[in-house]
């Protein structure tokens, strides 16, 4: 964000072009193996995004902004992706009195301690929304939204920063599940 205020940073470009101009950034055209498995001949490194202190904000501008109208009142996802994203949107929800509380799924229960699946406040009759960095499949939404409902939680909303088109919307609607990403790979590309 540099030197200028808030508000000469609002009125040059909005946060959500900033963070499309940065996730742009983070592209790498190289053959890489994805977390589907599936072999993609680009990478979005999107915690080279997630983890900067202006991409984090902007992050969680664009967040708090899209689950408005959702009414949330928590928001997690599968570790690792997720992570970042969640906390950083607790944290200035409650600077914008919004109150949105972060959790963490695991990929599995804990096998000792309290043996949870779920790390952070309790998400029992909450409205959550589930979100991820960068989705292919669909897969670690589904399991994180998944992890949420069977924790008595409303899941009415998953997301993620962008979306690759490669199935993750059919698979979660076809879960129950809405998808709605905040960009699409085509935006970046």
């Amino acid at each position: 964000m540099g030197n200028r205020s808030l508000v000469e940073r609002d009125n040059i470009f909005s946060d959500r072009q900033q963070l499309k101009e940065l996730l742009k950034k983070a592209l790498v055209f190289k053959e890489t193996t994805l977390a589907s498995g599936k072999v993609s001949h680009y990478y979005l490194d999107a915690r080279q995004i997630t983890l900067s202190s202006e991409g984090s904000l902007l992050t969680a501008r664009v967040l708090l902004d899209f689950l408005q109208s959702y009414n949330v009142q928590a928001i997690g996802g599968l570790t690792m992706g997720a992570d970042p994203i969640v906390s950083t949107v607790a944290a200035l929800s409650n600077l914008e009195d919004m109150s949105i509380n972060a959790f963490i799924v695991r990929k599995q229960s804990k096998e000792h301690g309290l043996k949870r699946q779920i790390e952070g406040p309790p998400v029992k009759s909450l409205r959550v929304a589930i979100v991820d960095d960068v989705v292919t499949s669909g897969g670690s939404l589904l399991q994180a939204a998944k992890a949420a409902s069977e924790n008595e939680a409303e899941v009415v909303v998953t997301t993620a920063l962008v979306d690759r088109q490669e199935g993750a919307g059919e698979l979660l609607q076809k879960a129950g599940f809405e998808f709605k990403p905040i960009f699409t790979i085509k935006e970046l590309l």
